[in-house]
């Protein structure tokens, strides 16, 4: 029985999404190098070698290829039995190893674990061979060689006009010397037919140069038909890196012939700094990479705009010497001029009379001081002589005596005063009426007058004298059990 649909049953609003596996790049290339490694395994492969490159790691760089193709393939340090001498670019081998991927990069590469020598590449043979023939005939001698002008202001230019070389060429120059004409002849680079094609536009430019060719091409302002155009300083041929192959027009005896005989100097920069070629050698001077070449053609007027910069400041400051030292003569002059002046020169004279005179004066008072000394001498010699100042000085004398011993005297009379004083006060206190003033009094024998201490030894009817502070008393002694004085009458 069908179930009857509410209002409320709107169906499924969420319904299950497609399912679909997605990898990411990491798994994807992973997934790939696995069957790589597992399809291929142990692989060997003939060809030559190519853009052979040894890094400072010890592992090295190529390309194996042949007429149809190119694999990258790797060779690292630690690979035993691999005997690295013939590994060079042009090289044919035989190379074993195993296929696998770089997932960094997503590109798949041989590993190389052995190799064999099959003889020198054809491109390399015959790169040989015209090299050594070139060199026979003196292509290359360094005293053939001709000077590239330090101030180029028209340079021919031998390129693709679609490769990255002439780019970077005009680029650099625009950047630093904007100054330049180039007159470019566009060539191919590469492939049957381009050597030719650089030959005859090498000569093609020395033709125009020398004025007889009116067909022009310029990447620069073009010159009036009513003016003289300069001639060319100097021919670059120039394009960008590439293997043996791609370079290959660079070797072809056609180019080296018509660069020998290129009546303007001709800079090459071909490839890049590992990249060598028989115009490179025949060339007056290489350059490592068109960039470089642009910067040798520019140089010389990069360090003159460095120079031009200063110049206004260096010249101020030459100026600013030459005007002070100018200032300096005229006051030497000035000063010359004042010395050498008659007044001055009267001045000088009359200064140099005053000092003589000074020095007359001061030389004959030293020569009298010693006299005047002598004189003085003599004068108190005989002053020391006359009576009258022996006199006054033994007066002199006399009364300093007499002055001392008056003083001596009173000083010794008022010490003998004091010592007098002193005894008189040790007198009085040991004298008798000093004790009698206290009221003590002394009796005596009025016959002998003795001192009476003891009145045992008496007599009756004795008769006695008491002495008092003031006055005296008379008495008798009366006889009795003891001995009485009584007052007499």
């Amino acid at each position: 029985m069908a179930r009857s649909r509410s209002q409320w049953d709107f169906g499924e609003l969420f319904p299950a999404a497609e399912t679909r596996q997605v990898l990411s790049v990491t798994d994807l290339t992973a997934r790939v190098k696995r069957l790589v490694e597992k399809e291929f395994g142990s692989v060997f492969v003939s060809g030559e070698i190519s853009n052979w490159r040894l890094q400072s790691s010890g592992h090295a760089y190529f390309v194996l290829k042949d007429a149809g193709a190119q694999l990258n393939c790797v060779l690292f340090r630690g690979t035993a039995g691999v005997e690295r001498a013939f590994f060079r670019d042009g090289a044919h081998v035989l190379l074993g190893g195993e296929l696998t991927v770089y997932e960094p990069r997503g590109t798949y590469q041989m590993r190389v674990t052995s190799a064999e020598a099959q003889g020198m590449g054809a491109l390399q043979a015959a790169f040989e061979r015209l090299k050594a023939k070139l060199d026979a005939e003196g292509l290359f001698a360094a005293d053939r060689k001709r000077r590239i002008p330090e101030f180029p202001r028209r340079v021919g230019l031998v390129t693709s006009p679609t490769g990255a070389a002439i780019q970077d060429v005009l680029h650099v120059v625009g950047r630093r010397f904007a100054g330049i004409e180039f007159v470019l002849v566009p060539v191919r680079v590469q492939g049957q037919g381009a050597a030719v094609e650089i030959a005859e536009a090498i000569g093609l430019l020395n033709r125009w140069s020398a004025g007889g060719e009116a067909d022009r091409k310029t990447t620069g302002p073009v010159a009036r038909a009513d003016r003289p155009m300069p001639r060319l300083d100097v021919i670059l041929v120039t394009r960008g890196g590439g293997s043996l192959e791609d370079l290959w027009c660079f070797n072809e005896e056609v180019v080296a012939r018509a660069i020998a005989a290129s009546a303007a100097p001709v800079l090459s920069a071909v490839g890049h700094e590992i990249d060598f070629t028989i115009a490179d050698l025949v060339a007056d001077l290489r350059a490592a990479t068109p960039s470089a070449a642009a910067e040798i053609l520019t140089q010389a007027y990069v360090d003159s705009a460095g120079f031009v910069a200063v110049a206004g400041q260096r010249l101020r400051q030459w100026v600013r010497r030459r005007l002070v030292h100018a200032e300096e003569e005229r006051r030497g002059l000035a000063r010359r001029f004042l010395r050498a002046h008659p007044r001055r020169r009267l001045e000088e004279r009359g200064q140099r009379l005053d000092d003589l005179a000074t020095s007359l004066a001061r030389m004959g008072r030293t020569a009298t001081k010693p006299g005047q000394a002598q004189v003085a001498n003599l004068a108190r010699r005989l002053a020391a002589l006359k009576p009258a100042t022996a006199i006054a000085r033994q007066r002199r004398e006399l009364a300093e005596i007499v002055r001392r011993l008056s003083g001596l005297m009173q000083d010794r009379l008022a010490e003998r005063k004091e010592g007098v004083a002193r005894l008189g006060d040790g007198l009085r206190l040991l004298s008798p009426l000093s004790v009698l003033q206290r009221g003590y009094s002394i009796t005596l024998d009025a016959e002998s007058g003795a001192v009476v201490r003891d009145a045992a030894g008496l007599a009756p009817g004795r008769r006695l004298k008491t002495r008092l502070a003031r006055g005296e008393v008379a008495s008798v002694v009366e006889p009795g059990p003891s001995v009485k004085a009584s007052p007499a009458r």
